[in-house]
């Protein structure tokens, strides 16, 4: 008994001599230390958590206006009436100016958004910037006049697996609430949400409704944006996923600047997965790291020396996993300067100096598609270096894509894809935008239409 107590008097002490930040995440050394409360941190940090309401206005479709024979039998009533179709999440203040981020699932097509406050007053907003890319959307209150409370963000890279988190949201229309948990892992890149794949796992109940609310780290910063639940019942089981918070950080940035858009760094190469097989063949201990499958003439990888088959294995220091992972690490510089890249080349380490600039976007000559036709209703884009790396397609890859979608367009309903590559219409090749919109101007009963979907070449005949 007094060896044990011995061993314990010796840990505490061991534990005091630690460093702050590691104290920080020691063992509780007491019953007493498991019964602290939370209550001072979320105090703290509510207010700057906030309710989102997003509302558009949808025509109440009747599914048999779709068959022709109804139609004809009975006729095709005036205008349908139309409802309100309500979505609700979280978000987080994060400028005292009344700069609220949150999802952009949350308000993706809406007509208006509304953000209610810890206190109850409600506040109409404008949509300043949308990513799709990271599904993060900064808002702006509308006539506010005063200092709001905000949250300071984390360094997310800094966060480790078993630290003490709390989400923080608005699950299923409740109003606040608060759940803690730790954080069950890191650098997640298969979870297939957004075009960056590198989220942070969270045990702490998440639900629907709380995505674009706050995961909060113990010093009462945001660690990340909660995004999204693995779930087969439609409720929090324990596994949940947030945006890191250093991702927050570059849009956040993007939209106090002003932008419209976010302008992250251009590798110029295609990279791939290691697989097993892959490691194997170049002599590999594990299957890590990103592949170079190519790369792209005069572009900040070719400049700075990268080649095919290089493996990249970190960035600045951060070890790279997979190709999600760098784009992860390489999409949060800022732009300017220069990032530091170790591959390995031949079996020997090189290490390289990438500019850190935006992909060019000559020649984009972006157009909505407006004449009767499949693909009335949908944006279509040049393939610039910038498009191809919007859309992540392989850098060499030219002609005509398809950047965006209407909401219940004839080119949705028809099944068109935002990634959909237009090879040819009505055996008409299609090389530029321009292409496409004279093929969608001349009338047809029936169109033939060849594209690119995921590599995959589809031909389809559609009526007239």
């Amino acid at each position: 008994m007094m060896l044990i107590r011995s061993l314990a008097l010796l840990l505490v002490a061991a534990l005091a001599a630690m460093p702050a930040l590691a104290q920080d995440r020691r063992v509780p050394a007491s019953a007493a230390e498991l019964r602290l409360s939370y209550a001072a941190i979320v105090q703290r940090v509510q207010p700057a958590v906030v309710n989102v309401y997003a509302a558009k206005m949808v025509q109440n479709r009747n599914p048999l206006m779709d068959d022709p024979i109804f139609r004809r039998f009975f006729g095709v009533p005036g205008q349908q009436p139309e409802q309100m179709q309500r979505s609700l999440g979280s978000g987080v203040m994060v400028d005292p100016s009344g700069l609220v981020v949150t999802n952009v699932h949350v308000i993706e097509g809406a007509d208006q958004v509304k953000v209610s406050l810890s206190d109850k007053r409600e506040f109409e907003a404008e949509i300043v910037l949308k990513d799709s890319r990271s599904d993060l959307a900064v808002l702006r209150l509308k006539d506010s006049h005063e200092k709001f409370p905000t949250l300071d963000l984390a360094n997310s890279d800094e966060l480790m697996v078993g630290d003490v988190v709390l989400a923080i949201g608005n699950p299923f229309g409740v109003g606040q609430t608060v759940t803690h948990g730790i954080i069950s892992a890191l650098a997640r890149t298969q979870v297939g949400i957004t075009d960056y794949q590198f989220f942070i796992q969270t045990d702490a109940a998440i639900n629907p409704g709380n995505s674009g609310g706050a995961l909060v780290d113990m010093t009462g910063r945001l660690a990340g944006i909660n995004t999204a639940i693995y779930s087969r019942s439609g409720g929090s089981q324990g596994i949940g996923f947030a945006i890191p918070a250093n991702m927050v950080r570059v849009v956040v940035a993007s939209a106090k600047s002003g932008g419209k858009a976010v302008k992250r760094p251009w590798l110029g190469a295609r990279l791939q997965a290691v697989t097993p097989e892959i490691a194997e063949s170049l002599g590999l201990r594990l299957p890590s790291g990103a592949l170079v499958a190519s790369v792209l003439p005069n572009s900040p990888a070719a400049r700075a020396g990268l080649k095919s088959s290089d493996l990249i294995v970190a960035v600045d220091g951060q070890t790279i996993e997979d190709p999600n992972a760098f784009d992860y690490r390489f999409a949060t510089h800022p732009l300017g300067g220069t990032s530091q890249i170790d591959v390995q080349r031949g079996g020997k380490p090189v290490k390289l100096t990438i500019p850190l600039e935006t992909a060019p976007d000559i020649g984009r000559n972006e157009i909505a598609l407006t004449s009767r036709s499949p693909f009335q209703g949908a944006k279509v884009a040049n393939i610039s270096p910038a498009v191809a790396d919007e859309l992540h397609l392989d850098t060499d890859t030219e002609g005509v894509v398809v950047t965006d979608l209407g909401d219940d367009t004839t080119a949705a309903n028809v099944g068109f894809q935002k990634g959909d590559i237009i090879l040819a219409v009505n055996n008409q090749k299609i090389a530029k935008t321009s292409d496409l919109e004279k093929a969608t101007r001349e009338s047809a009963r029936l169109w033939r239409i060849t594209l690119m979907r995921g590599g995959q070449q589809i031909n389809v005949t559609l009526g007239g």
